[in-house]
């Protein structure tokens, strides 16, 4: 009889798992709390103890640490381990399910202490977890509930493969080395060597170019595109990627309903609107020259009215958090239109890295204005109601284009944008060139201050009423004077927003 020991923290999946093996024969062995679910489920299980003959000691410390469990994982198919375990009394062991005491989860917490973080170390499942990845030859190594009925499912079948009894070892491997990457971490006070673990989501047809090989990879395993499921069209390329995940961050910054699309790695428009089609429209008219080709984030879901309206438009690539049926049923005949359906909101890690000659660069992520930021008026004429609503829009909309970012909004829309050049009065040239008469009247963010005041007169001659910068140049009273000569209002925040 093929012989499982499970010990896992996380017990989501476990109990159909459990009589899944049961049914099929297994005779399970478990520790501690996995052993009392178990019993409390009427599902037949032998207690760690009673098999090892040693009780768990140290108030639950030790617990799987014996010859016993550990000589029946690593056992070989010889005659030789064969003959050993039997001299021991002791058996094969054929598959571990197991997964780890949650230290990030407890370290992530506020004022955790030292104590709490070092009980939550776990010793015996990453000790599980190696003897069994490196005897994966023989034994199956479960430490993703998430595998279980796949596994369940070749068990069934008759056995697992050995290709998947590798690609499970190799995944206990990956979660061994990033959880003692963040016990180093956190015992050096983060001034260790950081180990990142990445996990292939995909090979890639090729990178930025057809002649520049590459790949998508993920922080966690058995991931998919940017954490989504792709609905519908062919797999999604290297630029697809970058466009979608400066889309995506744009859109879900904001609470309201609202739409960015992207077209190489620059928002072509911004907007929010209580209606999402309305909200796409009012993007779209911001620069729909250079939507054509682009990708589009919504951070609700797309509904009918909304999907006719893109469907209008050749696009790359569509992301949000759901499509109604009447959606779907309208992409489906626009079958190169990507779609891509993202679970959450959430921007996950809270941390972003570049690469460098040699090296990394680590930030955390921008998010907006730190909390207590106060937003002065440093101007003789104060913003209106309209145009302090239409400000809050424009920075945060700001903070997703391309330094030096420049961004004219009417409403809680963008209608020009300006950004990536050597030089912040260029960018307002842009901006207003993109905009038009819809210049107008509208009010202006930059992510940085005016080393000049030649941005704010560009501004002004394009009919701008109202602006709002971080401030902070010598040359501010410039800016100020400029703006009172043109009867401008002038916010500074006092909080930078460049993005590279």
């Amino acid at each position: 009889m093929p012989k499982a020991i499970l010990s896992v923290h996380d017990k989501t999946g476990l109990l159909d798992f459990a009589r899944g093996l049961v049914d099929l024969g297994w005779e399970l062995i478990a520790s501690g709390g996995t052993a009392r679910l178990l019993v409390e489920n009427d599902i037949p299980v032998m207690e760690v103890s009673h098999y090892t003959g040693s009780p768990e000691i140290l108030g639950g410390r030790v617990k799987t640490l014996h010859p016993a469990i550990h000589g029946g994982l690593l056992a070989r198919d010889t005659h030789e381990d064969k003959q050993t375990l039997a001299d021991m009394g002791w058996d094969f062991i054929d598959l571990v399910a197991v997964n780890l005491y949650p230290f990030e989860a407890t370290i992530a917490k506020p004022n955790v202490t030292r104590a709490e973080a070092i009980e939550n170390i776990d010793i015996g499942g990453v000790t599980l977890i190696r003897a069994a990845a490196k005897n994966c030859e023989r034994v199956t190594l479960v430490c993703d509930p998430g595998d279980y009925p796949l596994v369940l499912e070749h068990l069934k079948a008759g056995g697992i493969p050995s290709e998947m009894l590798q690609s499970l070892a190799l995944k206990g491997f990956y979660q061994t080395a990033h959880y003692d990457s963040a016990i180093s971490a956190y015992l050096a006070g983060g001034t260790n060597a950081e180990t990142l673990t990445l996990y292939p989501v995909q090979t890639l047809r090729y990178g930025e170019n057809p002649h520049q090989k590459a790949a998508l990879y993920s922080y966690t395993a058995n991931s998919a595109p940017l954490g989504g499921e792709v609905l519908q069209g062919k797999a999604l390329s290297y630029t697809n990627l970058l466009d979608l995940d400066a889309a995506w961050r744009a859109a879900v910054s904001f609470e309201k309903t609202a739409v960015c699309i992207v077209k190489h790695l620059s928002p072509c428009g911004i907007a929010c609107d209580e209606n999402i089609e309305k909200a796409y429209r009012a993007a779209l008219a911001s620069d729909p020259v250079s939507a054509f080709g682009g990708v589009i984030a919504c951070n609700r879901e797309v509904d009918g009215p909304a999907a006719s309206a893109m469907a209008e438009l050749f696009v790359e690539c569509i992301a949000a958090p759901g499509f109604s049926d009447e959606a779907r049923a309208i992409f489906s005949k626009k079958t190169n239109v990507r779609l891509l359906h993202m679970p959450d909101l959430k921007i996950d890690p809270q941390v972003e890295y570049r690469s460098v000659n040699r090296g990394l660069l680590k930030q955390e992520i921008d998010f907006g204005d730190p909390p207590g930021t106060e937003w002065k008026v440093i101007s003789e004429r104060q913003p209106t109601e309209a145009e302090w609503a239409s400000l809050k829009f424009a920075m945060q909309a700001c903070q997703h284009v391309k330094s030096n970012s420049i961004v004219f909004v009417q409403g809680e829309a963008t209608v020009g944008i300006g950004g990536g050049q050597p030089n912040r009065v260029d960018c307002v040239r842009i901006a207003a060139q993109r905009a038009g008469e819809l210049s107008k009247g509208a009010v202006m963010a930059s992510d940085a201050f005016f080393p000049f005041p030649d941005s704010v007169e560009v501004a002004a001659e394009a009919g701008i009423t109202a602006i709002v910068f971080p401030g902070g140049s010598i040359r501010d009273s410039e800016s100020v004077a400029a703006a009172n000569k043109h009867g401008m209002a002038l916010v500074a925040t006092g909080v930078r927003h460049f993005r590279h």
